[in-house]
């Protein structure tokens, strides 16, 4: 990152210690204005203190977190189902070469496996809860 982008022209050249140091208006964007209503709300004065604000260490770390967690069991579910019927819809496993001069298919498509077939899931479970009650 190119330090002229974020700050003033006038803080540029500056330590990063000294940057620390400088009025929250040091950075581009943020005017005088801006930054006396940081300070009144959050009792901020300098970019060091802006850094070190827990409000904003909250939101880098919910942001963190977030770009990194993993689906719900639910969102999974759901993805596994919609996989399973694109396959079932455009199976890839049975590909016919457009070039190839087959007429008929000799072999008769695998039958689809019914625990996995989510449009009868519903009547398949209800089924085995009769067939286990009787």
């Amino acid at each position: 990152m190119n330090i002229n982008t974020v700050l003033d022209s006038a803080f540029a050249n500056q330590s990063f210690r000294d940057i620390c140091n400088a009025p929250l208006s040091a950075m581009k964007g943020v005017s005088p204005k801006d930054a006396k209503a940081l300070q009144q709300a959050f009792g901020i004065n300098t970019i060091g203190e802006l850094a070190e604000l827990k409000f904003v260490k909250w939101a880098t770390a919910i942001r963190t977190l977030a770009l990194e967690e993993c689906d719900t069991p639910e969102e999974q579910a759901k993805e596994t189902l919609l996989d399973d019927a694109v396959e079932m819809t455009f199976p890839a496993s049975d590909p016919i070469s457009v070039d190839s001069g087959i007429t008929r298919i000799e072999v008769p498509p695998d039958m689809v496996d019914a625990s996995t077939d989510h449009q009868n899931a519903k009547r398949i479970r209800a089924n085995t809860a009769k067939a286990e009650d009787a």
